[in-house]
C-alpha cells in the first residue's frame, strides 16, 4: 500500500464505503420502528460500556482534553442521547391530522456522511452514528487524521452491535485513509444524502458549497454576563465548571467574562478563590503570543491543554492548582489583534468589566459579531426582565441561564437536546438553529386529502362540506402494510 497515492485510495476507499452503504440503508429501509430502536439502543448500550476505554484511547491519541470528561460526552452522546430520541417516531407514518386529513411519511436521507473532528473525535462518532439510523440512514464517517484510531475503533464497536442484531454492518462505517480529497468525494458524491459537518470554519464551509444538503456549525465564541443580581459564587462556579470541562474543547464553552463594574471586583476574588489566575500585562503579552501560530490563528498546541500546561508553554509561572487562566481586557479589546477575545478552545478567559447590562449587551453583541454569530450566549442573573431581553436581542441559537455553557448548550443540564452538533441559524452560516436531533436527517413526505371542492375558492362562492368522508385511520393501516414493498 505504501507505492499507492494517498488521495486516490481515499477516494476509491470512498467510493466502496457508500456503495456498501446505500446497500445497507435499503435493508434498514424495510425495518419497523420497533427494529431500529432495537439497533439504536444496541449502539448506545456499547458504547456505555466503552465510554472508558474510548475516552482514554481518545486523550492519547490526540493529546487534547482528559479522560473523565470525555468519558461523560460518551455517555451524553450514548445513554442519555438514546433516553432522549427512544420514543421519537422516525419510520414510517410519523404522523396524522384526523381534522385536517393530513397525513407526514419519513423519508431517509439515504447515507449520511458524518465529519468527525479531534477534539470530541468517540463522543461525536457515537452521536452521529446513533441519530443517523435512528432516522433510516446509514453513515460514513470522515475521522480526523489525528483522531483515526479511536474513530476507527469507536465504529468497530457500533459495528458489532449492529452486527449482533442481525443488521448489516455497513449502516455504520469509516474512511481508512482520511484525506482532504476523500472527504470532498464523500461530500460531492451522489450516493451522499446529507452531510453533518462538525469541525473547523473551512471544512463546514467546504461542506457548505459542496452541492450536497448539509448541516454544519459555526465556531463558538460564548460570552458569559455575570449581572448584578447574579448568585455570584454559583455563577463562578458555572462557569469555572464549563470552562474546564475537556479543558474546553466543546464549541459551547465559555470564553469571556463580561460583569459589571458595581460587582466586578467581587466576581473576580471569587474567581481567584475557585482557582483562576490573573495574568499581569507581561503574562498577557506572553500567553497572547502563545494563543497566535506563524498564521495569525489559533494555536493547535494550546488546545485542550490544562492551564498550568499552557502556562509553562508561554513561561509563566502559576500554582499548580491553577484551572483556569484570565485576562483582564479593556472594552475595545475584541478582534483578530486580541487573541483573549478569539475561541481559544482551552482553560483561558478573557474578563471585561462593563457599565451596566445595556453595555454589557452591546460587548456582547461585539463578541459574538466578531467570531461565534449564532452559537451560545450564558447569562447568570434574576432578573426575568433581562432574560427577556437577552432573548430578544442577541445573535445567537442558545442563550442558557444560570448554568454552565458548556453542559447547557450540549443538552447535560438543560432541556435542550442533547447533541454534538449545534446549528448556528442564518446569522452563523447554519442551515438550522437547532440542536440536531434525528428528527433533522429525513424528508416528510405530506398526503394531503382534499377538504373542499375547488369551486368554492372563488370569491362569490360559499364553502362546501368535505370532497369525501375518509377513513384515515383505516387509510393509515393499508399505506403501513404496503410501505415494506415500496
Amino acid at each position: 500500500m505504501e507505492d499507492f497515492d494517498k488521495d486516490l485510495l481515499s477516494v476509491q476507499d470512498v467510493r466502496c464505503l457508500l456503495a456498501k452503504a446505500r446497500a445497507a440503508q435499503k435493508i434498514l429501509a424495510g425495518y419497523s420502528q420497533a427494529q431500529v430502536n432495537t439497533l439504536v439502543k444496541a449502539m448506545a448500550d456499547i458504547a456505555e460500556q466503552h465510554a472508558h476505554e474510548l475516552a482514554d484511547r481518545a486523550v492519547k491519541e490526540t493529546g487534547f482534553g482528559r479522560v473523565r470528561d470525555k468519558v461523560t460526552k460518551n455517555l451524553l452522546a450514548s445513554r442519555i442521547l438514546w433516553n432522549s430520541i427512544k420514543d421519537m417516531k422516525t419510520v414510517g407514518i410519523i404522523a396524522q391530522d384526523k381534522e385536517q386529513q393530513l397525513m407526514e411519511v419519513a423519508v431517509p436521507f439515504g447515507v449520511v456522511a458524518g465529519l468527525v473532528p479531534s477534539t470530541n473525535p468517540t463522543s461525536t462518532a457515537i452521536y452521529k452514528a446513533m441519530i443517523s439510523v435512528k432516522a433510516g440512514n446509514a453513515v460514513v464517517i470522515s475521522p480526523h487524521p489525528a483522531a483515526l484510531n479511536a474513530i476507527t475503533r469507536t465504529v468497530e464497536l457500533l459495528r458489532s452491535a449492529l452486527k449482533s442484531q442481525g443488521a448489516p454492518e455497513d449502516l455504520v462505517s469509516v474512511m481508512a485513509y482520511p484525506t482532504q480529497e476523500g472527504t470532498a468525494e464523500l461530500m460531492k458524491h451522489q450516493d451522499t444524502g446529507i452531510i453533518l459537518a462538525t469541525g473547523g470554519s473551512a471544512m463546514v464551509r467546504a461542506a457548505y458549497s459542496s452541492g450536497t444538503p448539509a448541516l454544519g456549525v459555526g465556531p463558538g465564541n460564548v460570552p458569559a454576563f455575570i449581572e448584578r443580581t447574579a448568585d455570584i459564587k454559583k455563577a463562578v462556579r458555572h462557569v469555572i465548571t464549563g470552562k474546564t470541562f475537556d479543558y474546553g474543547t466543546i464549541c459551547a464553552s465559555e470564553q469571556h467574562v463580561v460583569t459589571e463594574h458595581v460587582i466586578a471586583d467581587t466576581v473576580r476574588a471569587e474567581m481567584i478563590e475557585q482557582g483562576c489566575y490573573f495574568l499581569n500585562q507581561e503574562e498577557i503579552s506572553k500567553l497572547e503570543a502563545l494563543i497566535k501560530n506563524p498564521r495569525g490563528g489559533l494555536n493547535s498546541k494550546i488546545v485542550g491543554k490544562p492551564a498550568a500546561a499552557i502556562a509553562r508553554m508561554a513561561g509563566v509561572e502559576v500554582p499548580p492548582f491553577t484551572q483556569v487562566l484570565v485576562a483582564e481586557q479593556a472594552r475595545g479589546n475584541v478582534g483578530k489583534d486580541f487573541p483573549f477575545s478569539w475561541e481559544k478552545l482551552s482553560p483561558l478567559l478573557g474578563f471585561y468589566r462593563v457599565q451596566d447590562a445595556h453595555e454589557a449587551c452591546e460587548l456582547c453583541m461585539e463578541l459574538l459579531h466578531y467570531e461565534g454569530a449564532g452559537h451560545t450566549l450564558a447569562l447568570h442573573t434574576q432578573d426575568h426582565l433581562l432574560i427577556q431581553e437577552f432573548a430578544l436581542k442577541k445573535p445567537v441559537s442558545r442563550l442558557v441561564v444560570n448554568t454552565p455553557a458548556t453542559h447547557g448548550g450540549v443538552g447535560a443540564t438543560t432541556g435542550l437536546p442533547p447533541a454534538f452538533t449545534l446549528g448556528c441559524g442564518g446569522i452563523g452560516g447554519s442551515a438550522t438553529s437547532d440542536n440536531v436531533t434525528p428528527l433533522h436527517l429525513f424528508n416528510k413526505r405530506y398526503v394531503a386529502f382534499g377538504l373542499i371542492e375547488p369551486e368554492s375558492l372563488a370569491s362569490d362562492s360559499q364553502p362546501t362540506t368535505s370532497v369525501t368522508d375518509i377513513d384515515i385511520e383505516a387509510l393509515t393501516r393499508k399505506v403501513i402494510s404496503q410501505l415494506k414493498g415500496c
